[in-house]
């Protein structure tokens, strides 16, 4: 039971410390990688190249499974194209398998210790982040040795061979539990890996370890399409089709098994080398073999996962890429974006109010008043985005701007929120009943609006760029707004004095809605305030009067 717990600690290890190497570089290199990808799609070959080159240092061909995904997805490269980056990416994991099968333990403990001692003083910082991919590489060689540790021992008992001999009766089951393995462990690297391992042990028969070899480059297949389950149409087809081609080798290769056994082993002698370098074969076989029919099965994908034709909002580029999680930075960036979008529907529906208070329009209001369920849909589509992003992992400016992009898109959602209220009261108080405001009072509604619109924009510029002159301004015309509705409410109850007909009738609507808009105004301004902190023109309880504009950072 303990050789049993160790090997199973041992297979647990690898896993671990693959995924480390692999969310490292992506960290550190993800967007130089994502450039390289973005850029060599001109031609099947050179996305192939690139495909390799990338999964290479990734070590995960699912990881640029989903990097390429989300390229279709937002239409910034064909799906052929991205099918061709597949066949490279396969081709890539296999030849670090082929690297990892030397025997580099004793560079194990070189490269934990270098790892932590880069790592542990600046966990956040760039140097940090490849102490973080060298303890990685340095526990997947230690769990590589002590899986052959274990594995000599447990094969010594009886009852452990005869359930390895029955496993290997059948090739529809070998295929089978090397697929549910790569799935389970996210790494079909860890499983070749420990497969060659067990194999080099005499733990399995070599042709268990090839059969289990092909399952698992099936399982890193179904992981891709299992990960992208919920995304757009375009999004899993690149899953879809990278599948089929992987169907399409294991039918071809399967039959193939026993010669390799019987021809390549006798050539190689070590185990170990003939199930990663088999492992190789059938991935560079397939990849060239199959690389021309890119086209054809990118047809059959797009016709077994036809594009929804029907124009919509849920149609629209998606900023909210799952596959830049591994990579803060991106990650952020396309928070922002998204937000920078809801904004964009909120200001649609601030313009549209002002419409349906000129023209009475019923069936705008309930337009407008739908949008606000799609400000929401947005923020918690934001929120749930930010929460998957590690915080251990961002340096003090990501995590301020992780900050302030949450607190963006709260103040647009009650935006949003109180532009609905707006709405109702102004369908039941003014549009039913028919009745109108006074001159002067529908021209005070009117600059109170336009301001409201001005700070909108102004308010998009300070979160996108930060500038702390713009948002000094902002903060200023919080107070402006202030002092012009306390001015309005004031000659609104000079023509109630007056006698004014439709002042009278429109009274309580008239001073709800220019409270609302100063409220609306205090959620805008309220974006200016992470800025003017983290500049230091901030006072405890107001803007500091003594900083100048000129001084302060831009």
């Amino acid at each position: 039971m303990k050789h049993l717990l160790n090997l199973l600690a041992a297979i647990a290890l690898l896993v671990w410390g693959t995924h480390l190497v692999r969310t490292g570089i992506l960290r550190v290199f993800g967007a130089n990688l994502r450039q390289i990808l973005a850029r060599s799609v001109g031609n099947r070959f050179t996305a192939a190249l690139s495909g390799i080159g990338v999964t290479a240092l990734v070590q995960s061909s699912t990881a640029t499974a989903l990097i390429t995904s989300s390229f279709v997805g937002q239409g910034l490269i064909s799906l052929p194209a991205a099918l061709a980056v597949m066949r490279g990416a396969d081709i890539g994991t296999a030849l670090i398998a082929v690297v990892f099968s030397f025997d580099l333990s004793w560079l194990s403990p070189l490269l934990i210790f270098v790892g932590v001692v880069l790592f542990i003083p600046r966990q956040a910082s760039t140097l940090g982040r490849v102490g973080r991919i060298l303890i990685g590489l340095g526990l997947m060689l230690l769990a590589l040795r002590l899986v052959t540790d274990s594995t000599e021992v447990l094969t010594q008992s009886p009852a452990v061979k005869a359930l390895l001999n029955s496993v290997g009766s059948d090739l529809l089951l070998e295929i089978t539990l090397g697929m549910v393995l790569a799935v389970i462990s996210y790494s079909s690297l860890a499983v070749v890996l420990l497969i060659a391992t067990l194999a080099a042990s005499g733990g399995v028969s070599l042709e268990v370890a090839l059969g289990l070899v092909l399952g698992a480059n099936l399982g890193s297949g179904l992981l891709a399409v299992i990960t992208t389950a919920k995304s757009s149409i375009e999004t899993r087809q690149v899953p879809l089709g990278t599948m089929a081609f992987k169907i399409l080798g294991v039918l071809v290769a399967a039959p193939f098994v026993g010669l390799w056994i019987s021809h390549v082993l006798p050539l190689l002698g070590n185990r170990a080398s003939a199930v990663v370098l088999f492992h190789l074969s059938f991935n560079v076989v397939v990849g060239i073999a199959f690389i021309g029919l890119t086209n054809p099965v990118a047809r059959w994908t797009q016709k077994l996962l036809p594009k929804n034709d029907k124009p919509g909002v849920s149609e629209r580029p998606n900023h909210l890429d799952p596959s830049a999680l591994s990579t803060p930075s991106l990650a952020i960036s396309n928070a922002a974006r998204e937000a920078l979008h809801q904004a964009d529907v909120v200001e649609s529906m601030l313009l549209g109010m002002l419409e349906v208070i000129k023209k009475n329009d019923l069936q705008m209001a309930q337009e407008l008043r739908k949008m606000d369920d799609t400000v929401d849909a947005l923020y918690s589509a934001i929120k749930y985005y930010l929460t998957k992003i590690s915080r251990d992992e961002l340096a003090e400016e990501e995590s301020r701007r992780w900050t302030d992009i949450i607190s963006f898109t709260i103040n647009m959602e009650q935006i949003g929120d109180i532009i609905e209220r707006v709405l109702i009261d102004i369908e039941d108080k003014k549009i039913k009943p028919g009745r109108s405001f006074s001159e002067a009072g529908m021209a005070e509604i009117c600059e109170l609006h336009a301001r409201l619109i001005d700070n909108l924009r102004l308010s998009m510029s300070v979160f996108l760029n930060g500038s702390v002159r713009d948002a000094q301004k902002l903060l200023e015309e919080k107070a402006r707004f202030r002092d012009l509705e306390r001015a309005y409410a004031t000659t609104h109850l000079g023509r109630l004095s007056d006698r004014t007909m439709q002042s009278m009738e429109t009274s309580s609507l008239h001073i709800d809605l220019i409270s609302d808009l100063k409220r609306i105004n205090s959620h805008i301004c309220s974006i200016a305030y992470p800025i003017l902190e983290s500049a230091g023109a901030l006072a405890p309880n107001r803007l500091r009067q003594n900083v100048l504009i000129d001084e302060l950072p831009r």
